[in-house]
């Protein structure tokens, strides 16, 4: 990667004590030219102190606010300090750092904005519950036919992102709950162009998943009223953020 470019690695967390310190050791291993920002969404645990301990920088939110606002104030974050890209993974340890370059070597080319990780490509022996592998079956078949091209890991949050990309998600237009197939489509709505990558991850092992439980059932019901949100706004409105 050209050294000459400011790449920041933003990772939300909460109560991820036990895995946040591996999880930043493994980005500053494969891209150690980039800044890693954790997003401490209101943790009762020491998730800041062993992140700054690992040599990430951190930023502390007062309350759990969510997935999606802890992102986006990585994203205004970014956008405040002139990032060329960022790249958004998880911090409990499920997203491959060594992936990473591929996903930077996506953004950097010129037809691509958003290049989102999938653990379905390729070789993957990626595995998940009856109920998660229906919700990835209906919501990629929902993104694929609003977005004209094929998805197949709409809740992946490895993604890299360019910088009009990271403007735009510091707007009013991003969710502040659950940022998966209703930004997909809106990214496409707005007139991003978006590429899959194929990725490793591994299995959720914490118990904190959206997708644990009952959970998938209310994820799905606010996914669903999301895209909605997100069909009945104009155009323009999106592509001015």
């Amino acid at each position: 990667m050209n050294t000459s470019v400011k790449v920041l690695v933003i990772i939300p967390a909460y109560n991820e004590a036990p895995r946040i310190g591996k999880v930043v050791r493994g980005v500053r291993q494969v891209v150690p030219e980039a800044d890693i920002l954790v997003i401490d969404d209101g943790s009762r645990d020491k998730t800041a102190r062993i992140a700054l301990l690992a040599g990430a920088k951190v930023a502390s939110l007062v309350d759990n606010l969510g997935y999606g606002a802890a992102l986006q104030t990585g994203y205004c974050y970014a956008r405040r300090y002139d990032y060329d890209f960022v790249v958004q993974m998880d911090g409990d340890g499920q997203h491959e750092p060594r992936d990473i370059p591929r996903l930077l070597a996506a953004v950097q080319q010129a037809d691509v904005d958003v290049a989102l990780g999938s653990r379905w490509l390729g070789k993957g022996s990626y595995q998940s519950s009856l109920l998660r592998k229906f919700g990835k079956f209906f919501f990629g078949f929902l993104a694929s036919r609003l977005t004209h091209y094929q998805v197949t890991d709409p809740t992946t949050g490895f993604q890299a992102l360019t910088r009009p990309v990271v403007n735009f998600y510091c707007s009013q237009v991003y969710p502040a709950d659950y940022p998966d197939a209703d930004v997909i489509i809106m990214l496409h709505r707005a007139g991003f162009r978006v590429r899959e990558v194929p990725v490793t991850m591994y299995r959720d092992e914490s118990g904190q998943s959206m997708h644990n439980g009952l959970k998938p059932l209310y994820y799905g019901f606010k996914m669903m009223m999301s895209i909605a949100m997100t069909l009945m706004r104009d155009d323009r409105q999106l592509r001015e953020g």
